[in-house]
Order: C-alpha cells, then structure tokens, then sequence
C-alpha cells in the first residue's frame, strides 16, 4: 500500500511545522530553568550551560553536515532531524540529574542541526506565494509561533498541572511525532547523481557581501535571542514578583508574539531594507534592556520585549530572505547552514557569557557586558545593509537604458 503524498502546498507548509518544532525544541526548558536550579541546587552558569549545549551541537552539525540535504533530499532530513528532536524531548521528561539534561540537549541540537536547514531550504522551493519576501517571512512566524508556544504551554503545563518537568515535554514528543507524520506524507525529493558526501558550507561566488549581511542579520537576532532565553525567565521572575511559572511564559512568550506579528507586516519590506531596519531598532532596544537591568522597571521590561521582538523580526526575516535570494537551489541547505553556523557560535557565546557573569556578577553587570556585544553587531548589521541598498541602487542605474539624441 502506497503512502499519501502531499502536493506543493502541503510540503511547503510541512516545512513550515517543521520549523516551529525547530524552535519549541529550542525553546521547550526555557521557562523550567529556574525549577531546575531550585529544585537542584544549579548556579545560572550551569543552567545557561545547559541552554547553551543545544547551539553547540547545532552548530557542529551544521559545520560537518550542513549540506546534507542537498545530498539525501530535504524530506529525508527533516525525518532523521524529527526523530532526534523527539528521543530528546523524551530524554528531558525522564531527567532526574542535570547529566541528563545536557544529553538531551545535545541531542536536540544534533535533530536540530538535520532539519532546520533542510525545512529552510524545501520552504524556499515549495513556496506558494509570489513574493520573493513571503518563504522568509513563513520562516520567520513559524519559528515565532513555535517558540510562543514552547513558552507559554511549558509555563501553564507547569504551573497549574502536577509534574512540572515532565509534561512539556511530553508535549514536545506528541508535536515531533504529528510533524514526522506531516513529512513523511511529502514528496521523495532526494537528487538525482548526488555524492554521499555533502561539501563544507559554503557562499556562491559573488554573493559574498550579500550572505554576510543576511549572516549578520541572523546573528543579531540569535544574540538577543540568546538572553531572553538564557536569562530571561530568571529576570521575569524577579521583575514580576512571583514564582508563577504561567505568568513567566506569558512575559517571554511576548517577545515571540510581537516577531510573529510583526513578520506578518513586513512580507513586502525588501530584504536590504529589513535588515536595516532591524539593527536600527534592535540598537534601540538595549535601551531598555539596560534600564531593566539597572532598575528593575516592569515596564522598561514589557518594552523591551516589544522592541527587541520587532527588531528581532526585521533582522532574522531579511536576513533569511536575503540568504534564500543569493543561493542557487544546488547550494541552498548549505547557503543557509553557513548563515546558521554563524549565528548559532554567537548565541552559544552570548548565552554562557551571560550566565557566567550572572553567577559572578549578578544579572545587571551581566547586562552592562552583553549589551556592547550586542550593540557591534548592530552595527555591523547597519553597515551592511547600508552598503547592500548602495550596491543595489548602482545596479538598478546601470540598467537603465541610455537616452539617445
């Protein structure tokens, strides 16, 4: 008996639930951090550490096998990349020390490393829209919504249902399994007279100006990415008041929200244009970040959840959207796995920097230090940009046809 097989559409939006996996995955331990650490006695360094083995192993997947798909075919990896994503998951649910969690961790990230530049990638070629922004920003929702969700059923599994380190994992395992059922029913795409073996990661000749600024946008957003999630239940907790773990994932689910949201409004937005925009808001959003940090202000935390969540959202969208334009179908998974290799060092750095600092210093000056880093690659991300909407506008008056007399 033959399997169902889905059409364009179907395999496009399959891509899209493997995506937001992706992020639940990622996201999944966030708000149990602090439950960790109470209940067996770890240090913020330890618990970013743990955080921070997932973009590790990610990352030395993507290092070694980020082209993968281009060899075995997207399907095939997002299946193998499910199926690690889920024995993590379940590894997390029966963790009774924190040996266990950083296995589980470096599981996810090795599932991770096989699906998410192949999910990327069978986005981009099964798109079902006509704007050349639109896979990019699908990629950036479905990412979004997957981490809203990680972050705000973790916390109400947790606080109002009995075994709190258990359930939200389970969650993560029943959602791998629905994906791997969506993939599976998706076309056998593998190509034909392929190698077995993937080449490293690599830019396509020309475009090496153009995959840094896509590289850097990702990086932005990863690294303010990586304090939220890192440190960011341990500062709602503290800042709200309360213990109550519900009210901690609704706080970091806001910053989610407000890049799914914004995603949204943005699929028109050229993608030089974007990343633009995301350094200049992203710059803005260390502002209150600090003022946070420094005060203690409620408020000055919502709002940073606001701004960074949107500059978040320009920067990771163009960013992508910029990486899929410039990456021939042949190179494509390694296109992107060159941008997340990239970014996924620089969240790992971020995050156990943070942490350690934390544990050393206490959460304000652990701010005061990240914010420069963050600050730099702004920068870099605005000067690129800068220089890509330069090069474009130079391009688009040297195809203007001369006037003749």
């Amino acid at each position: 008996m033959s399997r169902p097989t889905f059409s364009r559409r179907g395999t496009f939006w399959s891509a899209a639930a493997v995506l937001a996996l992706c992020l639940w995955a990622s996201g999944a331990p966030s708000v149990l951090y602090p439950v960790y650490a109470a209940d067996w006695g770890l240090p913020s360094v330890v618990t970013t550490s743990v955080f921070a083995t997932y973009p590790l192993t990610l990352l030395l997947m993507l290092l070694f096998a980020g082209g993968l798909s281009d060899v075995i075919g997207r399907r095939r990896a997002m299946l193998i990349g499910i199926v690690l994503i889920g024995f993590g998951a379940g590894l997390f649910a029966i963790a009774t020390n924190v040996g266990v969690l950083f296995a589980g961790r470096a599981v996810q990230g090795i599932g991770v490393g096989f699906a998410f530049s192949a999910a990327s990638a069978s986005l981009v070629e099964n798109t079902v829209f006509t704007s050349p922004r639109a896979a990019g920003a699908v990629t950036t929702l479905s990412t979004s919504g997957g981490l809203t969700l990680s972050l705000v059923v973790g916390g109400a599994l947790a606080q109002l249902l009995p075994w709190p380190l258990v359930l939200a994992h389970v969650v993560l395992a029943v959602v791998a399994l629905l994906s791997f059922l969506l993939v599976y029913c998706t076309p056998d795409d593998r190509p034909a007279g392929s190698r077995f073996l993937p080449e490293l990661p690599r830019a396509a000749p020309g475009t090496l100006g153009a995959v840094t600024t896509a590289t850097l946008g990702v990086v932005v957003a990863y690294a303010v990415g990586a304090v939220f999630m890192s440190l960011g239940a341990q500062m709602a907790r503290q800042l709200a008041g309360t213990g109550d773990l519900f009210i901690t994932g609704l706080l970091l689910g806001l910053s989610s929200a407000v890049i799914g949201t914004t995603a949204l409004l943005i699929g028109r937005v050229p993608s030089v244009v974007a990343t633009l925009i995301g350094a200049v808001v992203s710059l803005i959003g260390l502002i209150p970040m600090v003022v946070t940090a420094a005060t203690g202000s409620f408020v000055q935390f919502l709002l940073w959840c606001v701004i960074s969540g949107a500059g978040y959202s320009f920067s990771f969208s163009g960013g992508i959207s910029l990486a899929a334009k410039e990456s021939p179908p042949s190179h494509r998974a390694r296109t992107f796995s060159l941008v997340y290799l990239i970014a996924y060092l620089l969240q790992t750095v971020v995050a156990v920097g943070a942490g350690a600092l934390a544990t050393a210093l206490g959460l304000a000056a652990a701010i005061d230090w990240i914010a420069p880093v963050i600050a730099v690659l702004s920068a870099a991300l605005l000067v690129g940009s800068l220089a890509g909407i330069r090069k474009a506008r130079q391009g688009k008056l040297q195809r203007v046809p001369a006037l003749t007399s």
